[in-house]
């Protein structure tokens, strides 16, 4: 099986600005696409921005709303998939959400965060009640995490044992959080033995100060592309046949012992 060539779109794109955040994300999946890769991450909230305070209701959508159709286009006309950050509306209820969009515009995956960081996510979203999401794309079985989701190992873990090879993280970590793009992010993946793309935004925003630093890591906990503190489109290979004997290797899987866990629930 041929490795998925994935795309790491670092940016903040322009908060509170839709048309200019897809017009940013259709430039990047040119790149991307040119470069030959297969899907495009853009980071958590990308659509609208993420420090845009009492705009969230006003620039909330549903899953299928404008914003999935126009992203749709984009991923034909590019003949990759995307997945993207996005406030959606469901009813009077809003959710931190990411979505993927196959190259042939059919949404194929739509996540919700289920752990809200800090207070601002707290006030204005609705934490989501299911773990594990997961998409097939070009034979890897794609799952979706957001940020915050990533640091509890538990989410990771409920993935590795769910069959995830390749963990899509659009995130929004800001400073002085660094250390989890760094060490965090890599070890996670060591000790589930899957691929994680962490994608992040990058600069001020409104109170924060976003760090850069999207990587994907491998099984074994090396990262295959990094990149630096600005904007940037960075890309790696997700390589079944890798993942496969790694697993193999590993047995940290294998050697679980859930019957001793159930204190941890």
């Amino acid at each position: 099986m041929p490795s998925l060539r994935t795309a790491l779109l670092q940016s903040s794109g322009r908060p509170g600005a839709v048309a200019e955040n897809l017009k940013a994300l259709d430039e990047a999946a040119a790149r991307a696409a040119d470069a030959g890769a297969r899907l495009l991450v853009a980071p958590e909230l990308f659509l609208t921005g993420y420090a845009i305070g009492d705009a969230v209701p006003e620039l909330a959508e549903p899953a299928a709303g404008p914003g999935s159709e126009a992203i749709a286009e984009i991923a034909v006309r590019h003949g990759l998939a995307v997945l993207y950050g996005y406030p959606e509306r469901d009813g009077e209820r809003i959710f931190n959400a990411s979505q993927l969009i196959g190259a042939d515009g059919v949404r194929l995956a739509n996540y919700r965060k289920t752990h809200l960081f800090g207070c601002f996510e707290q006030e204005w979203f609705t934490p989501g009640e299911q773990t594990v999401v997961q998409a097939d794309l070009d034979g890897i079985r794609i799952g979706l995490l957001i940020c915050y989701d990533v640091e509890f190992p538990e989410n990771v873990r409920a993935h590795a044992l769910a069959g995830t090879d390749l963990l899509l993280v659009p995130t929004a970590q800001m400073h002085p959080f660094q250390f989890v793009a760094e060490s965090v992010v890599p070890v996670r993946a060591f000790e589930s033995q899957i691929y994680v793309a962490y994608v992040n935004r990058t600069g001020p925003e409104g109170e924060f100060e976003f760090v850069g630093l999207s990587c994907l890591a491998g099984p074994d906990g090396v990262v295959r592309t990094r990149a630096g503190r600005g904007e940037e489109l960075v890309i790696g290979e997700v390589d079944p046949e890798f993942l496969a004997a790694s697993r193999a290797a590993n047995p940290y899987l294998a050697d679980r012992r859930p019957g001793l866990y159930g204190s941890l629930a």
